[in-house]
């Protein structure tokens, strides 16, 4: 796993983002639009996933895409994240888009350590993932969440279920009373992912107070 780290070390608040090797030229774009929709000081560490599907999926499910199914493998990755999160003078914010939009809000059900999660297209179609959000409880204070307008109007049967699945999850966490918000965005699952992580972000980074 390797770290791209971006930014001043020394800020106050640091930004974590599962990436893949998609993602890693966008990235100082993402910064740039961050940067120009807060004034809040921060660092971004970009995580640089190896196996998607398995690093990623907090249980073992089915493939949804082609053959390669998921692997559950999330727990590892978490460990590995939360190594960046040593500094106790900090507040971190854990986000991402599609499935590491969807290991953010997981992650956050597994431990205390983030202030916010950033979240933007998650794949909360995963199997069981909502019913999973039901029976836990979060432990942060903020969820950061958008959608494409076109995402779930898609073929395939599963992520078809995502625009339902975030409603429900949005009201999850607004009915336990974490500060949570939903934006949808213009387009389908593809489209301006760095823009619209940068969004989540921004907006998660605005509630955090230090």
């Amino acid at each position: 796993m390797k770290i791209y780290g971006y930014g001043d070390a020394a800020a106050p608040l640091m930004l974590i983002q599962p990436v893949d090797s998609r993602d890693l030229p966008l990235i100082e774009n993402e910064i740039k639009e961050i940067s120009r929709l807060t004034d809040k000081k921060f660092c971004l560490s970009a995580v640089k996933i190896e196996d998607w599907n398995n690093d990623l999926s907090p249980w073992a499910a089915p493939a949804v895409f082609g053959k390669e199914p998921f692997g559950g493998g999330a727990e590892n990755t978490l460990k590995e994240i939360l190594k960046l999160c040593s500094d106790k003078n900090k507040k971190y914010i854990i986000g991402g888009y599609s499935l590491a939009g969807l290991f953010a809000v997981w992650s956050a059900y597994r431990c205390d350590v983030f202030s916010a999660v950033a979240a933007a297209s998650p794949s909360v179609w995963f199997p069981g993932f909502v019913d999973f959000m039901r029976e836990g409880e979060i432990r942060c204070a903020g969820v950061c969440l958008s959608l494409g307008d076109k995402e779930e109007k898609t073929k395939n049967p599963v992520t078809a279920t995502v625009g339902d699945r975030i409603r429900e999850a949005s009201s999850i966490l607004c009915s336990e009373g974490i500060n949570c918000s939903l934006e949808w965005n213009e387009g389908n699952h593809f489209k301006d992912a760095d823009i619209r992580t940068a969004k989540v972000f921004a907006r998660a980074a605005e509630s955090i107070q230090y």
